[in-house]
């Protein structure tokens, strides 16, 4: 099946934290606390998902307040972290929203994320992820971890989903006739 076609079933677009929302580095302050930079474009691509009705979430192996606070300015309603299991913890998210793997997009960048990987409806990388991760994935992004990869898959969702509108995206009322 195409990527196009597995895009259209998407419902949930769930994405990994670090090293594809993120660049991958974690940065420890001398108070202990953790700083880690997002791009806006990723921001923004996931607020327009949510506007056109898409379900978003988040799927961390790692706790991190910088996480937390990113979901909650984004709105972004399934976080999960600290998964001991990717797998496990995909599996409770599908049950919880009446969900099946086809109706998921996930990205991921590491041979943690491939459980979930395998079994979704569509599959998705970062450009830098690790090579196992691209070679097994439906579509790779042209852009890496922390500079745009969500941002692009959410292009690509809402494009084949005929979703792709910048008046609907921009909230710019339809001009009267």
């Amino acid at each position: 099946m195409s990527v196009e076609k597995k895009a259209i079933r998407v419902i949930l677009l769930l994405s990994d934290v670090d090293g594809v929302l993120t660049d991958g580095r974690v940065i420890l302050n001398s108070d202990g606390s953790e700083s880690k930079q997002f791009h806006v474009r990723d921001g923004v691509g996931i607020m327009w998902a949510q506007r056109v009705g898409l379900k978003v979430g988040l799927l961390s192996a790692r706790i991190s307040a910088a996480t937390t606070q990113r979901a909650a300015q984004l709105k972004i309603p399934l976080v999960v972290q600290g998964a001991e299991s990717k797998l496990k913890a995909y599996e409770k998210l599908l049950k919880k929203n009446h969900l099946t793997d086809a109706d998921v997009a996930y990205i991921g960048d590491d041979l943690i994320d491939l459980p979930v990987l395998s079994r979704v409806g569509l599959s998705a990388a970062p450009a830098d992820a690790v090579l196992t991760v691209r070679e097994r994935v439906d579509w790779v992004s042209t852009c890496p971890g922390g500079a745009g990869a969500v941002r692009e898959l959410v292009e690509l969702v809402l494009r084949a989903q005929g979703k792709w509108n910048i008046r609907t995206l921009l909230n710019i009322p339809a001009k009267d006739k």
